[in-house]
């Protein structure tokens, strides 16, 4: 049978024998007021009961007084709860009923929760407006007399009391409360929220205290709330051990902390035309809105924009002003090296964590809302685009199952997600932007307020605005990361600023870190004092301390860019009992948590540097070599170096940029030497060897030296291919370099397929995409694409190749076989397609602008989506291709033909754009009904 609240609150009366003398002042708040015990007493009597009883309709009558003593004194709302329903058993004959126990411990449990929350915000003034509302207050107040409780909707509200109807009066009354000039009506719903979340915590904690007359009102009760108490404990350890102290972690082995510098940057978004916004701004504003729920937050950026600095700081805000609406969790995603069927599973492999160990339910527990945070998408050493999905799939069903909600925010270098070709449709992307100048001087700010620098050089800002600044260090101050090494190295006035002041941009990266890991060893203690003999020996001890670091910076890179083992190390050193991570620990390579005998660098660009350094000494020497016995010298240190995986842009760039400071390197040397690797590799020549191969030399000392996912699955062929393509992309990137100088870009013209002779077609780079089939993850595309632009490719056969997504803009594929390709989202932005055979390739949603394809055949070609802005598209032929939504503005279509016999007519929608195309009226066999839509004769 339903009774209402004031029925109830009226048979409590009736129990301890009181009479109802109500008014309607503040007097009724300060009669339950009076009756709140502190934190160290337990008892309740009689005497303070009635008086209670008599002069309030309820426990929330306290909130028609000042909120100030209510959160400033040490008082237990939860014991007048606990107390009063222990009392009422005693003196009642009858027991009492689950309505009439709910109807206490839900307003002792939520003023204890309004106690806890407001606490935490001492500044704020909660009373400013009290009087003003103190009417509406107490209207809201007296319509608690009409709700109406049975044992169903009871024990709903103690099984989860933020979805219940005396949830929802609650917050309208605290609601009203809140509202004031201090506190908008954004951030008191949000509090309100989140002390409604955090209600269910001392539900709990009442019902385990109460006597076991109210325990048996539920049955299981022994079963459920010290096991829900013991899951709440959990959950707030590791707040406690994980997520509070990230704030609190050293930055490397400095005085101050993350908090202590860390602002937050500013992004834009990659889906919607929006202005830039403060990253947490926007974090904030996706995870607090009920219109995307079921979107995944990913953010992208430049290695050293700060995204995990920015993962460390946002779990600790949602853990301070959002906990328990949303609970952070944050995942290192290097740290996962098995994908199980789906995210739940995978995730609950990963958390080693007291709350979820023989939980099966906790994802799916009502007052439990995770933000799981992944950091480092692009760290995974799984299948990235199966791991997405699952993401994607896993936010979707938390959107659609109301007994889960949780949300999903992800961090990736940019491009993270490039060569995944079914991206999920629910992310929300956006993109980690360069500091600004306020943002900088912010930061620097911050910088200077450091106790740990007094009596150093701070004025970096100044050096930065002045004319004696290089223009390429001005630059790169504004990358969080080398501003936060220039001020260090600054500070301690060891960066040489004489040699950047030539330096380009490209240049100025390198100078800084390798200036930064001068500095990081020289802090290093020396082994003996300052004679000409001693001094030598600190050289050479210094010289030792750098060779560790870059065999350390090769294990890591080569085992997949997180981990490096100890043993290859030592292996590469051909030492025994060094004590190399002694060494180690003290220039930030440090034992990795999880991962037993291997190693990780504080930063993931600090180890590809120190590759490409490796990497760049050895193409110095190659760059020498002319005989055989040195060419085949080289052959096994390609292998050594290269064979391993794919070599990231970073260290890319890193090398190019190095090998421009060799004074009179031999280029043009170095491009045939690898050319000619090149050539023999294509053929076959070192994987068809009968005797022991390279690739299978270096594939005995990887799987010797590391044990894990990615090694286990590599073959002698997956060596071989990455040592050929690496050395792809050396020459593609020492051809770009070339065609930027006078003296070099006669001599260095990189053709990946061969140059062609006549009308001959070539299939050798066909062959080699064929047999990057057989690598487990990843194909050509993924490994080769990104730096393909403005490659020589005249006349290849390309023939059902899969190159979606790479970069072949301003590439040079006239009179190419292309016919059936995947070009699905390639950039083929003013390439040269001239003549090509394009015969039912895949362009949907390809970047053609400004392309040349004059007299190429597009019959039957997906343009679907397609940008062909001010591309040159006369005398093609387009006779069946698709352009539905494809952009033609500004096109040039004089000779174009639109249909023929056997194709048909060209596909066209709506959103296909038309305008300013020209030479339409000379183009062939255009469709009548285009005719009539673009009104042409």
């Amino acid at each position: 049978m339903k009774k209402t609240f004031s029925q109830i609150w009226q048979q409590f009366q009736q129990s301890f024998s009181v009479e109802a003398s109500l008014n309607t002042t503040t007097d009724t708040g300060k009669a339950v007021l009076a009756a709140i015990p502190t934190i160290d007493e337990q008892s309740l009597s009689l005497e303070v009961v009635k008086p209670l009883l008599q002069n309030s309709s309820s426990l929330l009558d306290v909130l028609c007084l000042p909120l100030a003593p209510m959160v400033d004194r040490e008082l237990s709302y939860l014991s007048l709860g606990v107390n009063f329903l222990n009392l009422y058993v005693e003196i009642t004959p009858e027991s009492p009923t689950l309505e009439d126990c709910v109807l206490i411990i839900s307003q002792a449990a939520y003023l204890q929760s309004i106690r806890e929350i407001l606490s935490l915000y001492p500044a704020i003034n909660w009373d400013s407006n009290l009087v003003d509302n103190l009417e509406e207050i107490n209207a809201k107040i007296q319509n608690l007399q009409n709700i109406e409780l049975d044992y169903k909707t009871a024990k709903n509200t103690i099984s989860c009391f933020s979805e219940s109807e005396l949830a929802t009066a609650f917050n309208q009354i605290l609601l009203v409360r809140l509202i004031s000039p201090n506190v908008t009506k954004f951030l008191a719903n949000l509090l309100t929220k989140r002390i409604a979340a955090n209600t269910q915590n001392y539900i709990i904690n009442a019902w385990i205290d109460v006597d076991d007359k109210i325990k048996n009102l539920i049955t299981n009760y022994d079963r459920e709330w010290p096991q829900e108490q013991q899951i709440i404990q959990g959950i707030n350890d590791y707040l406690t051990t994980h997520i509070a102290t990230q704030p609190l972690a050293q930055v490397f082995d400095q005085s101050y902390a993350w908090k202590d510098i860390y602002i937050p940057l500013k992004v834009k978004s990659l889906d919607q035309k929006i202005n830039s916004l403060d990253i947490e701004t926007w974090a904030k504003g996706v995870l607090l809105n009920q219109q995307k729920l079921e979107q995944v937050m990913f953010i992208q950026g430049e290695s050293g924009r700060g995204k995990s600095v920015f993962c460390r700081m946002f779990a600790d805000w949602v853990r301070q002003h959002l906990h328990p609406l949303w609970t952070p969790i944050l995942i290192n995603l290097k740290d996962i090296d098995t994908l199980a069927s789906s995210l739940e599973d995978t995730l609950a492999a990963e958390l080693k964590v007291n709350f979820i160990d023989n939980n099966h339910n906790w994802l799916t527990h009502k007052n439990t809302r995770f933000l799981f945070i992944l950091d480092g998408f692009d760290d995974l050493r799984i299948d990235l685009e199966a791991f997405i999905q699952q993401v994607a799939a896993f936010q979707h069903q938390c959107k659609n199952q109301a007994d889960m909600g949780h949300r999903v925010l992800i961090t990736g270098r940019k491009n993270a997600l490039q060569y995944i070709q079914n991206l999920p449709h629910n992310l929300e992307r956006v993109e980690i932007l360069e500091m600004d100048q306020q943002l900088q001087e912010k930061w620097l700010k911050k910088w200077n307020l450091l106790s740990c620098h007094q009596g150093k050089k701070t004025d970096l800002a100044q050096f930065l605005a002045s004319k004696k600044c290089p223009v390429a260090i001005n630059k790169l101050a504004f990358e969080p990361l080398y501003l936060h090494l220039l001020a260090v190295m600054y500070r301690d006035e060891t960066l040489a600023f004489d040699q950047l002041e030539k330096a380009s941009l490209k240049t100025a990266k390198v100078i800084i870190s390798q200036e930064f890991i001068k500095w990081l060893i020289a802090k290093q203690p020396s082994v003996a004092d300052d004679s000409d003999v001693n001094n030598q020996e600190n050289q050479n001890y210094q010289a030792d301390l750098k060779h560790i670091l870059t065999e350390a910076a090769i294990a890591i890179v080569q085992a997949g860019g997180i981990f490096g083992s100890i043993s290859m190390i030592k292996s590469r050193l051909h030492v025994e009992h060094t004590d190399i991570q002694a060494a180690l620990n003290n220039l930030y390579f440090l034992p990795a948590q999880k991962q037993a005998n291997k190693i990780e660098c504080y930063h993931q660009s600090l180890s590809e540097f120190l590759f490409a350094e490796k990497l760049t000494k050895s193409l110095q020497e190659w760059s020498r070599f002319n005989t055989d016995d040195a060419i085949e010298q080289m052959n096994w240190q390609i292998y050594d170096l290269l064979g391993f995986g794919k070599i990231t842009s970073g260290i890319v760039e890193d090398v190019i940029a190095l090998l421009i400071q060799i004074p009179d390197l031999y280029w043009i040397n170095l491009f045939k030497v690898l050319g000619n690797f090149y050539n023999n590799w294509s053929q076959g020549k070192f994987i068809d060897s009968p005797t022991e191969t390279l690739a299978q030399t270096k594939l005995r000392q990887l799987q010797h030296d590391n044990q894990n996912h990615r090694i286990e699955n590599l073959g002698q062929r997956q060596v071989d291919i990455y040592a050929g393509l690496n050395v792809m992309i050396l020459l593609l990137e020492l051809q770009r370099y070339a065609q930027e100088h006078d003296v070099l870009k006669e001599y260095i013209i990189f053709y990946p397929s061969g140059e062609t002779e006549g009308d001959n077609l070539r299939s050798d780079l066909l062959r080699i995409i064929n047999y990057c089939n057989c690598l487990p993850t990843e194909g050509f595309k993924n490994i080769v694409g990104q730096f393909l632009s403005a490659t020589h490719l005249r006349g290849t056969y390309l023939f059902q190749a899969d190159l979606s997504g790479a970069d072949l803009s301003q590439a040079d594929l006239s009179r190419a076989e292309l016919s059936r390709t995947y070009l699905l989202q390639t950039n083929l932005s003013n390439a040269y397609l001239i003549a090509a055979k394009l015969i039912q390739a895949d362009l949907c949603g390809a970047n053609l602008s400004g392309a040349s394809l004059i007299r190429s055949d597009l019959r039957g070609a997906d343009l679907s989506n397609a940008n062909l802005q001010d591309a040159d598209l006369s005398r093609v032929d387009l006779s069946g291709a698709n352009l539905k939504g494809a952009n033609l503005s500004g096109a040039y279509l004089i000779g174009a033909n639109f249909s023929d016999e056997l194709f048909g007519d060209i596909r066209w929608d709506q959103n296909t754009n038309w305008e300013e195309v020209e030479g339409l009226e000379a183009a062939k066999n255009l469709p009548a009904a285009l005719k009539q839509q673009l009104k042409l004769r």
